[in-house]
């Protein structure tokens, strides 16, 4: 049996080396729309034209007998090529849900579950008298269907509203295609989390549970800060996992990976959105060695002996030291540091890795979301002090000519 990973890249582009170790090879097709933003192989066996009956019939003659989306710009299509091909994969009542975020969050609140009170429309009129009628400020405002926080904005006022209906109406997503609505929804109050998670045939398992540090950006962008691990064992997240479980057989994620993003308010979780695929952008090596296990694997057993799953054998992770995603902010247009220019922070005693989604000596775009962020960094250590001293001592650097190409010292 072959796997066909729809838009292999980012956080998937690991997916083929762990499928092999279980014996399985990897077909590689290419979406219409991949992510303009991800520096993934442009390799693929099957490029997708539009007509999945010919994709399917491609992947059919390859032994295909498992597909699962790489990427957010994969999901839509790895559903219908399952559903085609009638292997394992998602419901199909409401496939948009797992897309959509309008469609997400109504879904998730007829199954009886909290959620943000949200509206969507193409009219800023609309959204400006819904903000108003909230009568609770700030509100957010996003694209229904892209990712990585691109053209998320936090209003204070129904001129922000109009300003931030205006610039996402007139942009475009990660994926090429232009806005034709605007979400809106309430803000919620909380700490939020993600939950990384891997499901065959209906039954999920809990890969890891993170919680985000997120920052307000000039112009009212929000942009992700840190992300570190938290144990299952902290107050409160078991209900916020369990909760997570409930969001995906709503969503009728039954089979492949999820990504969910919650937010843990004082009344319980809420949901952000949820993607039906893997998180983001991690080294599996680096989270294995610090959580005992990571969601590439998981998801490579899933599909590889589901009886992992549905037996509930797969590992429950365990944070065994304190480790932290630090994403890279510039507070300025400049250049990626070459290895000299990243010395310092290569220096810092907790650091782990240094992953670039910018080459070294390109150029660097005033940081306002994850698509002009220039990567990240691994902090670990066991003494937390020691990763929140490094965490400062890097944004210290940031702001001090690390991406001007000013020499920075400790």
């Amino acid at each position: 049996m072959r796997v066909a990973v729809v838009d292999a890249d980012g956080i998937a582009a690991h997916l083929p080396a762990a499928l092999a170790a279980h014996g399985l090879e990897t077909v590689r097709v290419r979406s219409e729309a991949p992510d303009v933003h991800l520096r993934g192989s442009t390799e693929a066996d099957v490029r997708h034209q539009g007509d999945v009956a010919a994709t399917a019939d491609a992947l059919q003659r390859l032994d295909v007998g498992f597909v699962v989306a790489g990427t957010e710009s994969g999901v839509l299509l790895a559903d219908e090529l399952s559903a085609a091909l009638g292997t394992p994969g998602n419901g199909m009542v409401r496939p948009r849900a797992r897309r959509d975020k309008f469609e997400m969050v109504t879904a998730v609140r007829e199954a009886g579950l909290a959620t943000a009170a949200s509206f969507s429309s193409p009219s800023a009129d609309e959204v400006v008298a819904w903000s108003e009628a909230l009568g609770s400020w700030p509100v957010v405002l996003k694209p229904l269907a892209s990712a990585g926080t691109d053209n998320v904005r936090i209003c204070g006022s129904a001129g922000e509203v109009r300003a931030g209906h205006d610039a996402i109406m007139a942009g475009t997503t990660r994926y090429g295609s232009r806005n034709e609505t605007v979400l809106a929804q309430e803000y919620l109050h909380g700490d939020e989390y993600f939950v990384n998670t891997v499901s065959r045939d209906g039954v999920h398992h809990v890969v890891e549970v993170w919680r985000y540090h997120k920052r307000a950006l000039d112009g009212g962008h929000w942009m992700y800060d840190y992300e570190q691990p938290v144990p299952l064992s902290e107050p409160r997240v078991a209900e916020l996992a369990g909760y997570t479980l409930d969001v995906l057989d709503a969503l009728e994620l039954r089979n492949g990976a999820g990504h969910t993003e919650v937010m843990l308010t004082p009344a319980g979780p809420v949901l952000v959105e949820s993607g039906a695929r893997m998180g983001g952008s991690h080294q599996p090596a680096v989270i294995s060695r610090c959580i005992g296990t990571n969601q590439v694997e998981c998801l490579a057993l899933a599909v590889a002996r589901p009886e992992e799953v549905t037996q509930r054998r797969l590992p429950t992770y365990r944070p065994r030291s304190f480790l932290r995603y630090v994403t890279l902010i510039s507070p300025t247009d400049g250049v990626v540091p070459d290895e000299a220019g990243f010395a310092a922070v290569r220096a810092l005693p907790s650091f782990v890795d240094l992953v670039l989604t910018t080459p070294a000596g390109g150029p660097v775009r005033r940081t306002v979301d994850l698509a002009t962020s220039v990567g990240y960094v691994y902090l670990e250590a066991d003494d937390p002090e020691q990763v929140e001293s490094d965490y400062k001592q890097l944004r210290e650097y940031e702001q001090n000519g690390l991406y001007t190409g000013e020499v920075v010292t400790r």
